[in-house]
């Protein structure tokens, strides 16, 4: 016995053998509940641990997922929309001598055209689309699909309905539309 109160208690006769035996298993058994409680505990805070740590990555992995789909649709439209101009364009040839300004993503683009193509832009017939970095002619339907698909690719020189103000000082004298600048 190393209690040696317990031991007093027994010389005097206060307690018998038996119930000092039950006291020490009773002691015994707490311990063991105690020590079973924290391997519970310990596991199952390893347990929430874990299914936080695969939540996440799962979490990740579904917006890796998603980007690398965005990516590959990116791709596919950029490459039907080479594919469309590519298939269409309008030939320009060494007789197109007319420089042809004009406005894309708030710079000053030039391509050059014969007169016979600068009166369809002018109309609105033809439009200008981008691929890998040269602009070239392509019908105004085209243009409307591939503007449906990236605007950033194509200029589509639509007629536009000129509405006239009415303190304009200037309004009863009209741009020519065949002014070079």
């Amino acid at each position: 016995m190393n209690n040696p109160f317990q031991e007093q208690l027994l010389k005097a006769g206060v307690v018998s053998k038996q119930q000092v035996q039950k006291a020490q298993q009773d002691k015994k058994k707490k311990k063991k509940q105690q020590h079973n409680n924290k391997k519970v505990k310990v596991v199952d805070e390893a347990k929430l641990k874990a299914q936080k740590a695969a939540d996440e990555k799962s979490a990740r992995d579904r917006e890796l997922n998603k980007r690398k789909e965005d990516q590959a649709r990116g791709k596919a439209v950029s490459a039907e929309i080479n594919q469309l101009i590519k298939d269409n364009l309008i030939k320009r040839d060494e007789k197109c001598e007319l420089a042809y300004n004009f406005e894309h993503q708030k710079k000053v683009k030039r391509i050059y055209i014969n007169a016979d193509m600068k009166q369809q832009l002018i109309k609105g017939k033809l439009g200008i689309a981008r691929i890998e970095g040269v602009y070239e002619l392509v019908p105004v339907s085209i243009a409307e699909k591939i503007q449906q698909r990236n605007e950033k690719r194509v200029v589509i020189f639509a007629a536009e309905e000129k509405t006239k103000d009415e303190n304009d000082p200037y309004a009863d004298f009209e741009v020519p539309d065949d002014l070079e600048w």
